[in-house]
């Protein structure tokens, strides 16, 4: 890591994101449990009184606490809108995982019937949406505050390890069933390093990538490179500031009020971050700013940003020999080997050519990860024009993604 004073970073605005950012050294509360959580989520609403039943489909809420306390919020919409399919039995689980900065909401910005969620459940699924450790719903810890440091102490690889793990168990023992999983961004980053350690694959049907993220050495996004290459975030962990949220900073909330002036249009706000995105209405930008994004952890980011630095795919580094010593057994994180994927289990992969994230090189080295995989068992979908964002948010996702993704999930048995 560079030392401090070699960081090309705009102090100012350092000062005013540690400012901003003070309540995260707080004194340690009590930690919140399931019952307290589901009151919460009761007090302010919930996503599912706000985004589901609103639009007239059953929606419950369940509570997962991981092996290492956080209690993570999890939504069901057990059924259709319609009476066909209320009438369904056995209807297959479909759980869907955001990407970093994210939470459930993400997957519902567009309408109902061109929302991915609920074409799936108006398709005969049993269709489950996580909240990630650390996003507004699930905040809880069975011990711990999150405003105590030691709560954001993690990174990707603890989804891997344990909120990922928690929540197959807990659909999977609910429905009886293996899942069909669909990750966006991180969200295929988790499911792919797990199955690369030949963990979950009991309990999955498939798996639908989206954006997939697990090379990022060729990533083109503006706002990744000029953060990973004068090293802000490692900084801003070495003051002491352990979570990493954009709400916080005062330039987030003036560009939430400028985008809701009507001669504004935020609709390419992305584009510095994710790419330019072809089909994004301002109006969903409006709707994504007033749920996104969501806080993470400060080692969360690092983490990405070792990928993005190094163009590798491994484990945490703690950039000491004796602390990767100390976690893994060997002075080098270990690495998360992509061919280990079985070649057998049936994928669905898309990815756009706009994407500064997933970027088209780095979805390429993933590919030739995959090129002995069975040609019956895997979809590859390219989407020349489409971003990151786009994904979740474009006008016509539903028929040039989801539609296709439906019709893979379809037919398998």
């Amino acid at each position: 890591m560079k030392p401090l004073n070699t960081i090309r970073l705009n102090h100012t605005i350092l000062l005013i994101f540690c400012a901003q950012n003070l309540f995260c050294l707080k004194a340690p509360e009590n930690g919140t449990g399931e019952a307290a959580l589901a009151a919460q989520s009761s007090d302010r609403g919930g996503i599912c009184k706000s985004m589901v039943e609103s639009n007239g489909y059953d929606c419950e809420e369940h509570w997962v606490i991981t092996k290492d306390g956080y209690v993570l919020n999890v939504l069901r919409i057990p059924l259709g809108r319609f009476v066909g399919c209320r009438k369904a039995r056995n209807r297959p689980p479909v759980l869907l995982q955001h990407g970093m900065l994210l939470d459930a909401r993400s997957w519902m910005l567009l309408p109902p019937k061109r929302s991915l969620p609920f074409n799936l459940a108006d398709n005969g699924y049993d269709v489950w949406l996580v909240n990630s450790r650390g996003t507004e719903y699930s905040e809880g810890h069975t011990s711990l505050s999150h405003y105590d440091p030691a709560y954001w102490n993690w990174s990707w690889d603890e989804l891997v390890a344990y909120d990922l793990p928690a929540t197959f168990h807990y659909v999977y023992n609910q429905t009886g069933q293996k899942l069909h999983f669909i990750g966006h961004s991180q969200g295929t980053l988790m499911v792919m390093a797990a199955m690369s350690r030949d963990q979950l694959l009991n309990m999955l049907r498939s798996a639908a990538l989206l954006c997939p993220i697990a090379y990022l050495g060729h990533t083109t996004s503006l706002l990744s490179r000029f953060i990973t290459d004068n090293f802000i975030a490692e900084a801003l962990h070495s003051l002491g500031l352990y979570k990493f949220d954009l709400n916080d900073l005062i330039t987030m909330r003036t560009l939430k009020i400028i985008c809701r002036i009507p001669s504004v249009d935020c609709s390419n706000m992305f584009t510095p971050y994710t790419g330019q995105n072809c089909c994004i209405k301002r109006s969903k930008t409006e709707i994504f700013l007033d749920h996104q994004p969501q806080p993470t952890a400060m080692k969360n980011v690092i983490h990405i940003f070792q990928m993005v630095r190094r163009g590798t795919l491994t484990m945490y580094d703690y950039n000491d020999c004796d602390e990767n010593i100390k976690h893994y057994g060997q002075p080098t994180p270990p690495a998360y080997n992509m061919t280990c994927i079985p070649n057998d289990l049936p994928i669905f992969l898309s990815y756009g050519g706009a994407d500064a994230l997933s970027d088209v090189n780095d979805v390429k080295l993933l590919l030739d990860c995959l090129k002995h995989h069975d040609p019956g068992k895997i979809v590859v979908q390219y989407i020349e024009s489409y971003a990151h964002a786009d994904y979740l948010m474009a006008e016509k996702a539903k028929e040039d993604v989801y539609d296709p993704l439906s019709a893979f999930l379809n037919k398998l048995p």
